[in-house]
C-alpha cells in the first residue's frame, strides 16, 4: 500500500491549520498548498524552514524549472510560500520573509478552450443503454445547461433542484448560493434519471443524498466524471484538450454570441468580479477576427 505524504514542518502544519480553520479555503486548494509544501518541505530536508534565505528560495525554484514545471505551476508556489512566510512573520516566528522580493515568472496569457455548438452536439449525443449512460447523459446536459463548475455538479443534493420551477440551487465559492435556471433539455434528461435509473444505483445499507451516484452507490468523484467526459469525448471524436471547464467555458461563450448580458452571464457562472468574467468577450472577438479573416474577400 502506497504510504501518504503529510507534512513534517511544525509551522507547515501550523499554516495549513490556520488557512483550513481560519481563512476556511476549500479542500481542493488546501490540498494543492500541502502537496507544494510537502515538495519544498522534501527538496530542504534537514534544513530548518525558518532560516532560509531569498536564495535557498531561489535555489528550489531553479529545481522547479529542472523538473520542467511551467510558468504558472511556478507562480502558484511563489503565492503558496510567500503566504506560508507572511504566516510566519505575522506569528513572530521569523523577522523576515525571504520571498518579499521574488518577481512572479511571466505567465502567457491563454484564453479558455471552448466547443463548437457542433462539438457540443456530438460531445451530448452519448448511447443510452443503461442507468450509467442516463446519469453520464444528465450530467453532461446539466453542467453545459448551467455552466456550474464540476465541484458544483458533484456536490449537488436532491433539495438543490427544483424541476416544478426548473431551476438549480447551487452552492458556489466560499459558501454563496445562487439560483441558475434550467433549459428543457437539460431537465428532461434529469427527469428520466430521477424517475428511471438513479435508484438503480443505489446499494443497500448506502442511504446517499447525492444526486449523481457512482457504482458503488455514493457521490460521483470529480476524477469520476472526468474519466466519463473523455469517454464521451472519444465517442465524439474531439481532438481538442478538453476537461469539465470546458463546458463552462463553452457555455458562457455561447450565450455571449448569441447576446446575453455579461452581467447575466457573471451571475450565472458566480463570478465575483465582472473583469473574471470579461474574460469571455476575448473568446468572441478571437472568433470575430478570424471569421472575417476566412471570409473576407481582401484579407
Amino acid at each position: 500500500m502506497k504510504k501518504e505524504k503529510k507534512l513534517q514542518n511544525q509551522y507547515s502544519i501550523l499554516f495549513i491549520e490556520y488557512l483550513k480553520y481560519e481563512k476556511k479555503l476549500s479542500q481542493n486548494t488546501l490540498q494543492s498548498y500541502t502537496d507544494e509544501l510537502i515538495e519544498f518541505e522534501k527538496y530542504n530536508q534537514n534544513k530548518n524552514l525558518l532560516k532560509l534565505q531569498e536564495q535557498d528560495i531561489i535555489a528550489f525554484l531553479n529545481h522547479l524549472d529542472k523538473l520542467k514545471y511551467s510558468a504558472t505551476t511556478k507562480a502558484h508556489y511563489i503565492t503558496v510560500l510567500n503566504n506560508f512566510y507572511t504566516f510566519c512573520l505575522k506569528e513572530d516566528y521569523l523577522k523576515t520573509n525571504p520571498c518579499e522580493m521574488l518577481w512572479m515568472p511571466k505567465l502567457e496569457k491563454k484564453l479558455p478552450q471552448t466547443l463548437t455548438y457542433e462539438e457540443v452536439d456530438r460531445l451530448l449525443n452519448i448511447p443510452l443503454n443503461n442507468a450509467y449512460d442516463y446519469r453520464t447523459k444528465a450530467m453532461l446536459e446539466l453542467l453545459y445547461a448551467t455552466g456550474m463548475r464540476i465541484s458544483e455538479l458533484i456536490s449537488l443534493k436532491f433539495t438543490n433542484v427544483d424541476l416544478f420551477h426548473d431551476i438549480v440551487r447551487v452552492e458556489g465559492k466560499g459558501s454563496k448560493e445562487r439560483i441558475i435556471p434550467l433549459n428543457q433539455t437539460a431537465k428532461k434528461y434529469l427527469t428520466i434519471y430521477l424517475d428511471n435509473y438513479r435508484h438503480n444505483l443505489i446499494k443497500k445499507g448506502h442511504n446517499c443524498d447525492y444526486l449523481f451516484l457512482n457504482n458503488r452507490g455514493l457521490g460521483i468523484t470529480r476524477q469520476g466524471f472526468f474519466k466519463l467526459l473523455k469517454k464521451a469525448q472519444a465517442t465524439a471524436h474531439i481532438a481538442k484538450e478538453i476537461s469539465p471547464h470546458t463546458l463552462r467555458h463553452s457555455f458562457a461563450t455561447h450565450l455571449l454570441e448569441n447576446g446575453a448580458d455579461l452581467r447575466v452571464i457573471q451571475e450565472l457562472l458566480g463570478h465575483s468580479d465582472i473583469s473574471t468574467t470579461q474574460i469571455y468577450t476575448h473568446i468572441t472577438n478571437e472568433k470575430i477576427k478570424e471569421e472575417y479573416q476566412n471570409t473576407h474577400p481582401r484579407s
